[in-house]
C-alpha cells in the first residue's frame, strides 16, 4: 500500500465516520434504557400506590387531580356507591342521628368483622406484599382476643395494632409537622368556621345552617361539621371551606383513605357533656386545634384533664376512654375546635398502606 497525504485524509475521515455511527448508536442504546427504567419507575409507583389511591387532592374541591402532602382524595368519591347514600344523608339533614350499622365509629366488632379483615388482609398480600406486615397480621389474626383482654381504660371498639406505645396524651412533637401547620391556619379555619356556622339555616324549623350534623348527648348539644366523615369527603360541606380544605391537603399524616378518618368543625355548646366513649381504634392521634376555647372546658382523657387553648393543637389517642364538657355559661358562648385525625408516629408507612386498603370505606 502506498502512502500519501490523500490515503491518509481517507483513513482519517473513514475513522471518523466510523466514530459518529458507533457514538450513535450508543446514545440511542442509553436513549432506549433510560426509557425502559422510566417505564419500570411508573409501573412499580402505580403497583405500590394502588391500594390507597381513591382519587385527587385538588385546592378545588370540585375537582380531580393534583397532589398534596399526602391526602389522596376527591369529594366526587362520595357520588360513588354506599359512601354517596352515607354523604347525601349527611351534608341534607343537619339532625341527622347515626343509625347506619355501616358505622365504624358504632359497630361492635365480633367475629364476622374479624373474619371479613383477615380476608381482606390476605387480598392485599396476594396483590402486594407480606412484607412488614407482622403487626398488622398479628392484630388482625388475635383480634377478638386483644379487644375482649384490653383494660377498661383503653379499649379501642373496632381494630387494636399491639405493640403500640400508648398514652392518653401525646406531645406535639411525635406530629411536629403537621401541628404547626394546622397552627399557622388558625386564622383561615377560625374564619371559615364563622362563616358556615352564622349561614342561615338550611330549611324552616330547622336550628342547624346546612351540613352540620347534631350529636348525641345526654345535656347541652354538641354540633358537629364534616369535610371527611370516616374517610368519605363531603363534597358540598369541602366547596364551602376552600381554605381548610386547603389545609388537610397539605398535611403530611392526614388518615385520608380509611374509615378511621375523619376532619370536622367541632361545637360544644354551654352546659354540654359528651358521654364518655372509646375511639375505634389506637392508630390514630386526634388532634383538636383550639378556635373558640372559654373558660370551664375540658378534656379528660384516660383520666387526665386538659385545657384547650385557642390556636394551638391538642393530641391524644381516643382510644382511651374519653370525655369532654363546657361548664362556661350561656354569655361564655360555645367551645370550637377543627378536629383532624392523624397517624399514630410508630404506625410504619407499609401498615398504613394496608390499613388503607383494609379500612377503605364501603368494603
Amino acid at each position: 500500500m502506498e502512502w500519501s497525504l490523500e490515503t491518509v485524509r481517507e483513513l482519517v475521515a473513514g475513522g471518523m465516520q466510523s466514530m459518529r455511527e458507533c457514538e450513535s448508536s450508543a446514545v440511542g442504546t442509553a436513549f432506549c434504557l433510560l426509557l425502559l427504567f422510566v417505564w419500570y419507575c411508573y409501573r412499580v409507583g402505580r403497583e405500590h400506590s394502588a391500594p390507597t389511591l381513591r382519587g385527587g387532592y385538588s385546592a378545588d374541591p370540585g375537582r380531580g387531580g393534583g397532589g398534596g402532602g399526602g391526602l389522596l382524595l376527591s369529594p366526587e368519591v362520595g357520588a360513588r356507591g354506599k359512601a354517596r347514600q352515607v354523604a347525601s344523608v349527611e351534608e341534607q339533614n343537619g339532625f341527622a342521628y347515626c343509625q347506619s350499622p355501616e358505622c365504624f365509629r358504632c359497630i361492635h366488632a365480633g367475629e364476622g368483622l374479624n373474619q371479613r379483615l383477615y380476608h381482606s388482609l390476605q387480598d392485599y398480600a396476594k396483590r402486594y406484599t407480606w412484607a412488614g406486615m407482622g403487626r398488622v397480621h398479628k392484630g388482625v389474626r388475635d383480634q377478638g382476643r386483644y379487644l375482649s383482654s384490653r383494660p377498661s381504660i383503653q379499649k379501642p371498639e373496632v381494630f387494636f395494632l399491639p405493640d403500640l406505645p400508648s398514652a392518653p396524651f401525646f406531645s406535639r412533637e411525635a406530629q411536629k409537622h403537621d401541628v404547626e401547620l394546622l397552627e399557622r391556619s388558625f386564622p383561615a379555619l377560625l374564619a371559615e368556621f364563622e362563616s358556615v356556622y352564622h349561614h342561615p339555616p338550611a330549611r324552616s324549623g330547622s336550628a342547624l345552617p346546612p351540613g352540620w350534623k347534631a350529636n348525641s348527648t345526654p345535656h347541652g348539644q354538641w354540633w358537629t361539621f364534616y369535610l371527611v366523615n370516616q374517610g368519605t369527603p363531603l363534597a358540598l360541606n369541602a366547596r364551602r371551606c376552600p381554605r381548610a380544605w386547603r389545609v388537610l391537603g397539605q398535611l403530611r399524616t392526614f388518615i385520608a383513605n380509611n374509615v378511621f378518618g375523619n376532619a370536622c368543625f367541632s361545637v360544644l355548646s354551654p352546659g354540654a357533656m359528651i358521654t364518655e366513649h372509646y375511639g375505634p381504634t389506637n392508630v390514630r392521634l386526634r388532634c383538636h386545634l383550639g378556635l373558640r376555647v372559654p373558660s370551664g372546658c375540658e378534656l379528660v382523657v384516660g383520666g387526665e384533664p386538659q385545657c384547650w387553648s385557642e390556636g394551638s393543637c391538642l393530641l391524644f389517642d381516643d382510644s382511651f376512654l374519653h370525655t369532654a364538657f363546657h361548664e362556661g355559661s350561656a354569655e361564655d358562648g360555645p367551645r370550637v375546635v377543627f378536629m383532624v385525625d392523624l397517624w399514630h408516629p410508630n404506625v410504619a408507612a407499609a401498615e398504613r398502606q394496608a390499613l388503607d386498603y383494609i379500612f377503605t370505606p364501603g368494603r
